[in-house]
């Protein structure tokens, strides 16, 4: 069954709502395809050590292609829904906006608002898809396109692009394939749209849930087995990275590898077992990781082998809280 055509053959009037890196190549592939009248992102924020004013990339990103901009704080006063409805717009495409979209605004357009999330729906919905998909050592993942409800990453799905995970591709390696996809996997939907197929609902099973990553979530917990962290640390990088403890002081690393050396009887989690120059070998619940990059605090990304140059392991140390 197909939804109705638009009469003639004018473009879509569209709007689009995103904010960070992600959503660019969306906001280009909807600038290519139809006329934007309004692009609206997260306000700018404060960030870096001088805590200066900066503008989100898909903010930065409209102003390149001459598009209004408009930052609103607040959602739900009724007034964004109103400058959406008077635009007239056939279409809100949605990326990675960053805040639930009130009934109103969802409502505004004529073929309401399309999402493209970084997903195989309904696995992960939520706010850290990409992330979650990496730390649990997903396979393959992909990007939804779906039309929006009030419910979190609920709609019916139009289209999936799907893509292998690469075993040691971390999520900031994904995130950026996942943007390219997505912007050329919502490019041919728009091309079509609204001639395209009614969306699909999501299956009930197999819902899984990406909840927002905070810095906490980094930290290594030795006892896991060494795939688990190797998962978890190309998962966390690059942000808010995978770290323990070392003399009280925070350590992150990047770079994991199952080791080659032999976990010894008697090993205790966290325990530094050799440094060459593929890295730090270091003892968990099960097996051995390999870690060949480390941060210190206030220092760049190193090689763990000049690290350990600097600050040799002694026999038996251990890394983490214990």
């Amino acid at each position: 069954m197909m939804e109705p055509h638009t009469s003639g053959a004018r473009r879509l009037r569209a709007a689009f709502m995103g904010s960070p890196d992600f959503a660019v190549p969306s906001l280009e592939a909807t600038a290519r395809v139809c006329d934007v009248p309004l692009v609206i992102s997260q306000p700018d924020r404060r960030a870096g050590r001088g805590r200066k004013l900066v503008a989100p990339p898909v903010k930065v990103a409209a102003e390149r292609l001459g598009l209004p901009v408009a930052q609103p704080r607040k959602l739900r006063t009724g007034k964004v829904a109103a400058t959406l409805r008077a635009l007239e717009l056939d279409l809100i495409v949605v990326a990675a906006y960053g805040r639930i979209l009130p009934r109103s605004i969802l409502e505004a357009p004529r073929h309401g608002c399309v999402n493209v999330h970084a997903s195989l729906l309904p696995r992960w919905r939520g706010a850290s898809p990409i992330q979650r998909a990496v730390l649990a050592g997903d396979a393959e993942t992909g990007v939804a396109i779906m039309r929006m409800e009030q419910g979190l990453d609920t709609g019916p799905v139009y289209r999936i692009a799907r893509t292998a995970i690469e075993p040691h591709e971390t999520s900031g390696e994904l995130f950026e394939r996942l943007a390219t996809l997505g912007g050329e996997c919502l490019e041919g939907f728009l091309r079509e749209f609204p001639n395209v197929p009614l969306p699909t609902p999501q299956a009930e099973d197999g819902v899984t849930y990406a909840e927002l990553l905070e810095k906490q979530h980094g930290r290594v917990d030795w006892s896991r087995d060494a795939g688990a962290l190797v998962d978890h640390v190309r998962g966390m990088d690059p942000w808010p990275g995978a770290f323990t403890v070392r003399d009280g002081a925070t350590l992150k690393l990047f770079t994991a590898r199952r080791s080659a050396h032999a976990r010894p009887e008697g090993a205790r989690p966290g325990e530094v077992l050799a440094a060459d120059q593929d890295g730090l070998h270091v003892a968990c619940g099960e097996g051995v990781l390999c870690v060949a990059y480390v941060q210190p605090p206030g220092k760049r990304r190193m090689l763990a082998r000049d690290y350990v140059a600097g600050r040799p392991f002694a026999d038996g140390e251990r890394l983490g809280d214990a």
